[in-house]
């Protein structure tokens, strides 16, 4: 029988499916895709305090600008996996505390590009020609020709500030309508700025030289008020200012005395510091001033394209860990995750054996990547390996918080890397204690295979297997059958076995991999049996990344 589209549909109390909450206003398509697979709950007016009152039930937030995500929403929710911010800024996420939480915070940054590039030149365009209070004119019943003379933009002089995808296209356009372009980001080269036909300058630069300033960062402390009334002081008298970024980054009331003495010709705004903004001397220049209500991504277009985006993506993460935009864990894209493959599941569960193997409060965790492996970027390694490492240990460890974890515990962390090695890949991660180190390495086979090849100085020939027993012991006759006899009074099936060994009759050390988890009085009495030296249960139950 062919099912309908509503039976497509999860159930709405599915109690079995993750749970998100949509906070504010997206496109029916969105919606759509995060029902197929998730049970969603879709309130884009929900108050501040209903928020914090019902955070707890859900897997997920999507908000767009509206819904402040703040320390205390992230603390109540204590199901939150991931935070989506269908767009690009994030500065209504208290990012750190999703990070410090373990939840992964994602936008959406290219849905949007093309409406907001193309707001901020509306914006240009309409303040350079008066465009917004001849309209107005015109339809008083007015015809004020000369009330309304405008300036070219050609061969006048804009500084972005903020070269991202959004600054990028605003001064490629430009640069078509014959403008000169000075550019001040600290990421972009004088040499990349030169092949783009720009000018790397300095924030003084821009001050002193354009005619039009655009901005296009993210709010941020340093960002925060960049364009105050000591800048607006000095800066080229006549100037035109327009802001689609980000509400803040440009003070207000400084503007809008600047504006009044003169020094600034005019400006056109589209977001504020405050949403609406409330008794801003900004309403009161007329003609000076353009201002819209946060418009930059209300294109049909635009919001599609990040309610797609972002629904994709938080339903990709729930189910299978994975997304496209993480704002808090940059190093973890689909680029970086195919070129690492099956080595990041391997770097956890060697992070979990080491573990638990060792005894003592960890000190340090080291990293070796050798052969080809050492030329990729191993930093998502020793993120799985920190998380391994803390799984079962540390409640709430994710890949998003696993290095401030480290971090917090006084964990020191290194990565090191050797081009030769006994495999065309090579991959060990060393825990050390006060009681000493312990080293695990692995590698992934031609047929994709992931295999643990030492333990310490052992060598050996094991897959990982979500449970599994390790026994240090003696090499001598009846070791396996004292560790099978105490398994099997206990109804514990053994699936493999696998025993390494420097010499005969010296020490060993054995793994079995078990069809079922084994309990600590198993262990101990394990450890009772004479020859063995250490017992220990590994469990890879709580495992992120896949193995196989």
């Amino acid at each position: 029988m062919v099912k309908t589209d509503a039976q497509k549909k999860v159930s709405s109390n599915d109690v079995s499916l993750k749970s998100v909450l949509v906070a504010d206003q997206i496109s029916e398509q969105g919606l759509e895709i995060l029902k197929e697979k998730l049970n969603v709950t879709y309130d884009p007016k929900i108050s501040e305090a209903a928020l914090l009152e019902r955070i707890a039930e859900f897997d997920a937030i999507l908000v767009r600008s509206r819904t402040q995500v703040t320390a205390e929403v992230v603390k109540k929710g204590t199901r939150l996996k991931v935070i989506g911010r269908a767009g690009v800024g994030v500065d209504n996420i208290d990012v750190r505390a999703a990070t410090e939480a373990g939840v992964l915070v994602v936008n959406s940054p290219e849905g949007n590009t093309a409406s907001a590039a193309e707001h901020t030149l509306a914006l240009m365009l309409g303040l350079a020609r008066n465009l917004p209070s001849a309209d107005a004119s015109m339809k008083n019943g007015l015809w004020e020709r000369s009330k309304f003379m405008g300036v070219e933009l050609f061969n006048k002089t804009l500084g972005v500030i903020g070269l991202g995808k959004i600054g990028s296209r605003v001064a490629q356009a430009a640069l078509s309508m014959g403008m000169k372009v000075l550019v001040y980001d600290p990421f972009i080269s004088e040499e990349r700025a030169r092949q783009l036909n720009f000018q790397a300058v300095g924030l003084e630069e821009i001050w002193m030289r354009a005619d039009f300033i655009t901005i296009h960062t993210p709010k941020t402390a340093q960002t925060t008020n960049l364009i105050s009334g000591t800048v607006l002081s000095r800066i080229k008298p006549g100037v035109r200012i327009i802001n689609a970024s980000r509400g803040g980054i440009i003070d207000e009331a400084a503007l809008a005395r600047a504006i009044k003495e003169g020094r600034v010709a005019g400006a056109a705004l589209d977001v504020f510091e405050n949403e609406p903004p409330k008794d801003s001397a900004l309403t009161e220049l007329g003609d000076k001033v353009i201002l819209t209500p946060h418009l930059g991504a209300s294109t049909i277009e635009a919001q599609f394209n990040v309610a797609i985006d972002l629904a994709e993506q938080i339903r990709d993460y729930l189910i299978d860990g994975i997304c496209r935009s993480p704002v808090n864990l940059p190093f973890m894209r689909p680029e970086t995750l195919k070129s690492l493959g099956k080595y990041l599941g391997l770097a956890e569960a060697m992070g979990a054996i080491a573990g638990e193997l060792s005894s003592g409060t960890v000190r340090e965790v080291e990293l070796i990547a050798y052969g080809t492996l050492a030329g990729k970027e191993t930093e998502p390694l020793m993120v799985a390996a920190l998380k391994g490492l803390f799984m079962g240990k540390i409640e709430g460890v994710t890949f998003v918080n696993a290095q401030i974890v480290a971090k917090n515990h006084g964990v020191h962390v290194r990565e090191s890397r050797f081009e030769q090695s006994e495999y065309r890949d090579e991959l060990s991660v060393l825990v050390s204690s006060e009681a000493g180190t312990t080293a695990i390495s692995g590698t992934i086979l031609a047929h994709n295979d992931p295999i643990i090849t030492k333990i310490n100085e052992h060598p050996i020939n094991l897959t990982p297997a979500k449970y599994m027993l390790f026994t240090m012991h003696k090499d001598q006759p009846g070791m396996v059958a004292k560790v099978a006899t105490i398994l099997g009074d206990k109804d514990i099936n053994i699936s493999t076995m696998s025993v390494g060994r420097v010499g005969v009759r010296q020490d060993a050390v054995m793994v079995m991999t078990l069809d079922d988890p084994i309990a600590g009085e198993v262990i101990e009495a394990l450890s009772e049996q004479s020859g063995i030296h250490t017992a220990r249960f590994v469990s890879l139950d709580a495992m992120t990344m896949p193995l196989y």
